[in-house]
């Protein structure tokens, strides 16, 4: 069974994300920090008349911060709240056939969170992330 999918990119690698989870793609203007939020909590941006939380990517996932000059972010909806999850870029929308993830596969930090399977493009594998696993659970609580 193919699902459609969001390929993107998030530090230098391909992901491919469930449409299902994805609300929109944007460009995010300005961002304000939040005082005393964790590292992985950009801040919070203004997006057609609503607040969201933008997520710092890189540090949700335990890997470099994502650049402060990346703006183009996945926005996804929570148990109603509204997150950006900063990405690179974004690629292409298309049908894959999910696969499990292999036994023998090692994922490092939280790619091994995130990541539920993959899809195959081209003979080369994309991991399929769960964006609201790069949520940390410190900020769906609040």
């Amino acid at each position: 069974m193919t699902e459609l999918f969001l390929i993107a990119h998030i530090a230098g690698r391909g992901v491919a994300i469930d449409a299902a989870q994805v609300d929109s793609v944007v460009d995010i203007g300005e961002i304000v920090a939040v005082p005393r939020a964790d590292a992985f909590v950009r801040g919070l941006a203004a997006l057609r008349s609503r607040v969201v939380t933008v997520i710092d990517t890189g540090t949700a996932l335990g890997i470099a911060p994502t650049p402060d000059t990346v703006r183009r972010a996945v926005i996804t909806i929570v148990e109603g709240h509204h997150y950006a999850i900063l990405i690179e870029s974004v690629e292409d929308v298309a049908p894959f056939a999910r696969l499990p993830l292999s036994a023998g596969l090692t994922l490092q930090a939280g790619w091994a969170i995130a990541g539920t399977g993959i899809v195959e493009r081209d003979g080369a594998p994309l991991l399929v992330l769960d964006l609201t696993a790069i949520i940390p659970e410190s900020v769906l609580a609040a």
